[in-house]
């Protein structure tokens, strides 16, 4: 093509729009897929589809901290009168446990522990107390209650997500537990992208967390995964070189969950328990002058309290605004909403025909329901729910939605 200086001689012919619509459009795309690892994956734009290569879970996990049992074994038992369970044995994450649970008998378990063979439900840890070398069982548990289900979350061979997708956090996440990586585009935890192992699950929240803070402007420090017992925990949390620290796991009431006892020694635990569904465990401190966030272990609750609590914060010192980072919009609600009062309820949604449909799961562990989700809404603690048609405030993922 010959160059024709157009300085000061204007324009003899110009383009129309339609035509170099239709150059661009002409123009080879995308671009050829490229190998990144999963801590910068998010916000990239996925080049295939994932199928998942295993059921996630690919075991039968507890929900609850609490005891293992046969639910009928507890069929009767009221608080005033108690029904009383033999103390067989101890369930921890990341093993298999080696004992049978059998009629009137209970295995001490914690939350992500793989069920023992015979159990068939979990007597939550405010549901019962441990009593001379037993268990007294203060409430009914139906079988089922308080279980994950082998592949509750994905079932082998689903397509978890598209070609195309922006990766969100949540889906780095999911990309992590399944053990995708490199992605095109504690003592059960195994290093982020690993496939998981027996009764051995893939490091979810190490990525997630990554990506969120990066999002709200902060620089993460990783410091690694820390076995229940490993003794460097408490000294990385009283001394690592940081402005915020986060701990994800170990954050609950189970007999392992070492991290508040260990924030309450060095410091003060200001909040342990909140009236939040589904992210009740966590907890915050402060340690050697630094705020300390301890988000439970379940993806999805990590996800809720890092954005309301931790995230918060980020933004506030990065002098970014405090609030939520997703558009909100304002759109009726499909079909009614029952919550309980007293308790925020964080509710993951898709947004079909311009109306709210929530999307039901049985537990925070299902890290698909905030994969397939639009965004999410947040029931208020003074509400038990809306109607039909009620105009609720949805928090999108997507920042272009």
């Amino acid at each position: 093509m010959t160059f024709r200086d157009v300085r000061m001689r204007g324009f003899r012919a110009r383009a129309a729009v339609a035509d170099v619509l239709a150059w661009v459009d002409s123009r080879p795309a995308p671009l050829g897929a490229e190998d990144v690892s999963l801590l910068g994956a998010a916000g990239r734009v996925l080049a295939e589809a994932v199928v998942a290569g295993a059921d996630l879970p690919p075991f039968a996990r507890a929900s609850m901290d609490g005891w293992a049992v046969r639910g009928a074994s507890t069929f009767g038992a009221t608080d005033l009168e108690p029904r009383p369970l033999r103390l067989v044995g101890d369930a921890r994450p990341g093993r298999r446990c080696d004992v049978e649970v059998g009629d009137g008998e209970a295995i001490r378990i914690r939350t992500g522990a793989p069920m023992p063979e015979g159990a068939d439900a979990v007597l939550p840890a405010e549901d019962g107390e441990e009593h001379d070398g037993g268990v007294l069982a203060r409430g009914e548990i139906p079988p089922g209650r308080h279980v994950g289900q082998p592949g509750e979350d994905v079932r082998a061979g689903t397509q978890v997500l598209a070609a195309g997708r922006r990766l969100r956090p949540q889906d780095v996440a999911i990309l992590s537990s399944l053990g995708v990586t490199p992605v095109k585009t504690g003592e059960e935890v195994l290093r982020a992208g690993t496939k998981p192992e027996g009764a051995r699950i893939a490091d979810a929240n190490g990525p997630l967390l990554d990506a969120l803070i990066r999002r709200d402007g902060g620089a993460p420090l990783q410091r690694g995964i820390f076995g229940d017992e490993d003794p460097r925990l408490e000294t990385e949390i009283a001394e690592v070189p940081a402005d915020v620290v986060l701990v994800t796991g170990a954050s609950s009431v189970g007999p392992e969950d070492r991290v508040p006892s260990i924030v309450a020694r060095r410091g003060e635990l200001v909040f342990h328990g909140l009236a939040l569904r589904p992210a009740s465990p966590t907890g915050v401190g402060v340690v050697a002058g630094r705020p300390v966030f301890l988000l439970p272990g379940n993806p999805v609750s990590a996800l809720c309290a890092y954005d309301l609590f931790a995230g918060r914060l980020v933004r506030r010192l990065g002098g970014r605004p405090a609030a939520l980072p997703y558009p909100a919009r304002r759109i009726p609600l499909a079909r009614k909403v029952v919550s309980e009062l007293g308790r925020t309820d964080y509710l993951r949604v898709r947004v079909v025909d311009g109306r709210v449909e929530p999307l039901t799961s049985r537990g925070a562990g299902v890290l698909s329901t905030a994969v397939r989700a639009d965004g999410f809404v947040l029931v208020p603690a003074d509400l038990e729910g809306w109607p039909e048609g009620a105009l609720v405030e949805v928090h999108l993922y997507d920042p272009e939605a």
